[in-house]
């Protein structure tokens, strides 16, 4: 046996980023003086020293296997510098110091399917969730519904013809961990979970499932003699937090589970305040593989901003000026009940309207 004592540990955070870095980035952190896009998906930073460096962005499926990831080595080593990175959209970048490697370093990463843009007023990669291949509480596959609608919006990936930039984001369960976006794609939960009463006493730690919940709608219960849990459905605003801890809760269905799109977001501070999404359509099809219903609603948005906004207004900001009425006019899109903030937590929200006051 080993005298040797176990290693702690390292919690330290996120790790020193230098080491990775490309050596003309570290040679002048700090004291770059300007930036400029010569084409869709290219930038060029100048330092105040006289050091250049040119990246490029490509996007990617993000779930990526064994095989992708090596040939993204390889073109990083053949074509560029060897340096690469991964933006939180999914997009890399990779940085080469000689602008004479820039050409042939686009030329490869479209020959291997990867195509280069994603920068300025363009739509980027979408940022997602999971899915169905590591999340635990998934309702539907966010890369899958990412898949589909890059095929519809590539041309917009790498031309910068937008008003502005474009961020789309998806989640794949109702807490959405996608975060705020031009045009969000998150699932809804429409009825509480069905529980399987033979499975909870052995499978889940009730305790922990009552207090997941954020509205208190889960007490400890016995059915037929067994311990298990039940759900107030007066108070359940079907968020499918209590799955995870509790599978025999499932929420998942054909029938409940929906995929509805959220459009304004935004997280930036240029021009206007960071700002939350607002629904916009409820209860499409969760649809696999394609989506083709949620695929038509974005698309319908998308082209009737790029058409209609002024140059540098993001989503949000375009449906600010023209109004909400405005907006489902032009976009034909139906104000329907799923509109109207019925949680009991809503008098706050409805006394912020012109219109209904309580």
């Amino acid at each position: 046996m080993s005298d040797d004592t176990p290693r702690t540990p390292d919690e330290h955070g996120v790790p020193d980023p230098f080491p990775y870095m490309h050596p003309v980035m570290v040679d002048n952190y700090g004291k770059w003086d300007h930036h400029e896009r010569p084409r869709p998906g290219v930038l060029h930073h100048v330092s105040k020293t006289g050091g250049e460096i040119w990246t490029v962005r490509a996007g990617t499926q993000r779930q990526t296997d064994v095989f992708t990831l090596r040939t993204m080595m390889d073109i990083a080593d053949e074509f560029a510098d060897g340096y690469i990175r991964f933006t939180t959209r999914s997009n890399m970048e990779f940085m080469v110091s000689d602008e004479a490697k820039v050409e042939p370093l686009i030329e490869a990463l479209n020959k291997a399917g990867f195509p280069v843009g994603g920068t300025g007023n363009s739509v980027s990669m979408i940022s997602h969730t999971q899915g169905w291949l590591h999340c635990d509480i998934p309702g539907t596959d966010a890369s899958g519904v990412v898949k589909s609608l890059m095929d519809m919006m590539h041309d917009d990936f790498i031309k910068e013809e937008m008003p502005n930039r474009v961020r789309i984001t998806t989640s794949c369960c109702q807490i959405n961990c996608g975060g705020q976006g031009d045009i969000a794609i998150n699932v809804q939960y429409t009825k509480p979970p069905r529980i399987n009463h033979d499975l909870v006493a052995n499978v889940c730690e009730r305790p922990s499932v009552v207090a997941r919940c954020p509205v208190a709608a889960i007490r400890p219960a016995m059915v037929n003699g067994k311990p298990s849990l039940e759900i107030d459905e007066k108070k359940c605003i079907c968020c499918g937090a209590c799955y995870p801890p509790c599978p025999p809760m499932q929420i998942n269905s054909k029938e409940s589970t929906k995929l509805a799109i959220w459009v304004g977001g935004k997280h930036s501070n240029a021009r206007s305040k960071p700002t939350f999404h607002k629904l916009v359509v409820a209860n499409l099809p969760n649809n696999p593989p394609r989506w083709p219903e949620v695929e038509a609603v974005v698309k319908k948005i998308l082209y009737t901003y790029k058409d209609n906004a002024k140059d540098w207004e993001r989503m949000g900001e375009w449906i600010e000026r023209i109004g909400w009425p405005r907006f489902f006019e032009m976009t034909d899109l139906a104000f329907t009940k799923h509109h109207l903030d019925t949680w009991t937590g809503a008098r706050k929200t409805m006394n912020q309207s012109a219109h209904v006051r309580f």
